[in-house]
C-alpha cells in the first residue's frame, strides 16, 4: 500500500468517511445543505463541488518548521468547506467568491487570470482563495496538465476555524481552495506534492510560511497525530495515549500574522538565518560560503553537534552558548562578521528587507537556542508515545515536554503575549498536566493536555477564570463559548466531495 503521502486526495459522494456518524454528522449535513442553498441563493446554479480542509492544533515542536524541523500537530474538527462552480464558456470570465457570513466577509470579484498580482497593500479575504488559484495554475502548468480553456468561476466559502486563533484559518482556505479547484478541474495530485504547494501559495500573501500546517490539513488521520517531517515532505501516524485529551482555548487576542509579519513573524525567520550563518562562519564556514549556503538553522546543525561533541555531548545548544552572544546584535555586528551588508544577503526576499526597515536589533543567541531545543522536545515527544511508559507516567511526561516548550516560545523566541500567560497559569492552576501557546503566537490559543476524566470541570474552570470577565465586558457572548474553549480529537484531513 502507498504511504498515505503518496496517495491523491480521496473524493467521496458522501460525508461520513469525513464526519463519522451521529451528531457530528448530522451537524455536517444541515451546513452542506445551507452551503448549497446560499449558493444557489447568490450565483442561480448549484456548485459542482465541495471541498473541505481542517484546521490544525501544534502539540509541540514551534517556529521550527521554517527551519527544517520536524513538527507533531493535529487537524481539528473545526474546518473550511469551499464550494466551486465552474462558469459557462459564454459567461464572463471572472472569480466571484462569496462568504456564507457575508454581513463579516462581503463578495469579492477578480479576474480569472492566474497571472494577476496581488495588492498586499489592500488585503482582502479573498486573496487567499487568489493565492491557491494562482499556485494551482503555476503547478498544473510545470506538470504538463492542461486544465482547459479560461473559464470564470463561482465560489462560496465557509470555515469553522477562528481566525487569528493560531489554528490555520488561513492554511484550512488555502488548501481547500486548491483542493476545490482540483476537483473543479478534474485532477488530483499526490498529498504530499498538494502540501508543498500550498504552502508555497501562501507565499503570495507574504507569510514565510514553513509548511506544517498545510501539510497536516491535507494528511491528517482519523485518531492520529502526525510527526511531519520537511525536505522530503512525509508523515507519521502518531498515537496519543489513552486517557488523556487536548483542550485548545483561544486567548481572545487575535495574531494578526500577515499584518504583523516585520515585526514578529518574518522577524523571526530572517533572525533565525542570520543566527544559522553567523554559526556557520564560528564554526569554521567562509563568510561568501556560509551566506550563500545557509539558510535555515538545519543547515549548520552538523557543525554545532561536531563542535559539542568535543565536549562529549551531541547537543547543538552548547554551539549557541559558546558563539553567539546574548545580547542583541546591530545590524553593523552581523555585517562585520559576514563582511556582506544585511540587504544584499537578502536581496532575493522582499518580505525580509522588510524586516530590515523595521528591525533595531537582532536577538540571534535566543532564537538559535530554542529552535534547537525544541526540535529536541519534538522527538522526545515522539519517543514517549511510543515508549512502555505507563499511560500515568505517559502523559505527565508530555505535559512537561509541553510546559518546557512553552517556556522557550515565551523566554527565548518571545512570542508570547499578557493573554496567553494568564490562560497558561489558569491552564496549569486548573489541572493541565501541559499547556503552552500553540501556532505562531503573539494571541491566538493555548493547547492544554488533560486527564480525559476532568475535560468537562476544567473547560468549566476556564469559562470561570478566564472568559468570565470578558464575557461581562462584551469581549465575547457566552453563548459563542463553545467556539473559543473546545476539546478535541485528532480529526482527519483533506477531502473533495461530489455530492
Amino acid at each position: 500500500m502507498a504511504k498515505h503521502e503518496d496517495q491523491p486526495v480521496p473524493i467521496y459522494s458522501s460525508l461520513a468517511p469525513v464526519y463519522g456518524d451521529g451528531s457530528q454528522l448530522d451537524e455536517a449535513v444541515i451546513r452542506f445543505d445551507k452551503i448549497k442553498a446560499k449558493f444557489v441563493d447568490v450565483f442561480s446554479h448549484s456548485p459542482d463541488v465541495f471541498a473541505r480542509s481542517p484546521g490544525r492544533v501544534n502539540l509541540i515542536g514551534e517556529h521550527i518548521d521554517y527551519e527544517g524541523y520536524s513538527v507533531l500537530p493535529m487537524a481539528i474538527r473545526q474546518d473550511t468547506i469551499v464550494a466551486i462552480r465552474k462558469r459557462g464558456a459564454d459567461e464572463e470570465k471572472v472569480l466571484r467568491i462569496a462568504n456564507l457570513n457575508d454581513g463579516k466577509y462581503s463578495m469579492c470579484t477578480y479576474s480569472a487570470d492566474p497571472n494577476q498580482e496581488l495588492d498586499l497593500k489592500n488585503l482582502k479575504w479573498g486573496h487567499y482563495f487568489i493565492c491557491a488559484y494562482k499556485g494551482f495554475h503555476e503547478f498544473a502548468k510545470s506538470k504538463g496538465v492542461n486544465v482547459g480553456e479560461l473559464v470564470g468561476l463561482d465560489v462560496l466559502v465557509d470555515g469553522t476555524v477562528p481566525t487569528g486563533s493560531g489554528l490555520s484559518s488561513s492554511a484550512a482556505f488555502v488548501c481547500s481552495a486548491t483542493i476545490g479547484l482540483m476537483g473543479a478541474f478534474g485532477v488530483n495530485f499526490p498529498k504530499k506534492e498538494i502540501a508543498q504547494l500550498t504552502c508555497e501559495c501562501e507565499r503570495h500573501i507574504g507569510t514565510q510560511s514553513g509548511g506544517m500546517d498545510q501539510a497536516i490539513s491535507v494528511m491528517a488521520q482519523t485518531g492520529f497525530a502526525e510527526l511531519i517531517d520537511f525536505n522530503p515532505i512525509r508523515a507519521t501516524d502518531v498515537k496519543l495515549p489513552a486517557g488523556g485529551s487536548f483542550v485548545i482555548a483561544h486567548s481572545l487576542a487575535e495574531s494578526q500574522k500577515a499584518v504583523t509579519a516585520a515585526t514578529n513573524y518574518n522577524n523571526r525567520v530572517v533572525e533565525c538565518r542570520l543566527a544559522a550563518i553567523v554559526l556557520g562562519i564560528k564554526l569554521g564556514m567562509s563568510p561568501s560560503d556560509a551566506v550563500s549556503k545557509v539558510k535555515t538553522l538545519s543547515d549548520v546543525e552538523g557543525l554545532c553537534v561536531s563542535f559539542a561533541g568535543t565536549s562529549g555531548s551531541n547537543d547543538p545548544v552548547l554551539a549557541v552558548k559558546e558563539h553567539l552572544k546574548e545580547e542583541p546584535y546591530t545590524a553593523g555586528d552581523i555585517e562585520t562578521i559576514t563582511k556582506e551588508s544585511l540587504q544584499s544577503i537578502f536581496s532575493d526576499s522582499p518580505t525580509s528587507l522588510d524586516v530590515m526597515k523595521a528591525a533595531k536589533h537582532y536577538k540571534l543567541h535566543q532564537r538559535a537556542a530554542h529552535v534547537y531545543s525544541e526540535a529536541k522536545r519534538v522527538h522526545a515527544f515522539k519517543d514517549t508515545v511510543s515508549s512502555d511508559l505507563s499511560d500515568e507516567d505517559m502523559l505527565k511526561k508530555l505535559g512537561d515536554l509541553m510546559n518546557d516548550s512553552h517556556y522557550s516560545c515565551s523566554v527565548l523566541y518571545e512570542c508570547s503575549c499578557p493573554e496567553l500567560e494568564e490562560l497558561v497559569t489558569i491552564s496549569r492552576e486548573k489541572g493541565a498536566l501541559g499547556a503552552r501557546l500553540t501556532g505562531a503566537g503573539w494571541g491566538g490559543c493555548t493547547v492544554s493536555l488533560v486527564k480525559e476524566s476532568i475535560v468537562p470541570q476544567f473547560i468549566l474552570d476556564l469559562k470561570e477564570h478566564f472568559y468570565q470577565k470578558r464575557i461581562e465586558k462584551g469581549v465575547i457572548n457566552n453563548n459563542d463559548l463553545g467556539l473559543y474553549v473546545f476539546a478535541s480529537k485528532p480529526s482527519s484531513g483533506a477531502a473533495i466531495f461530489k455530492l
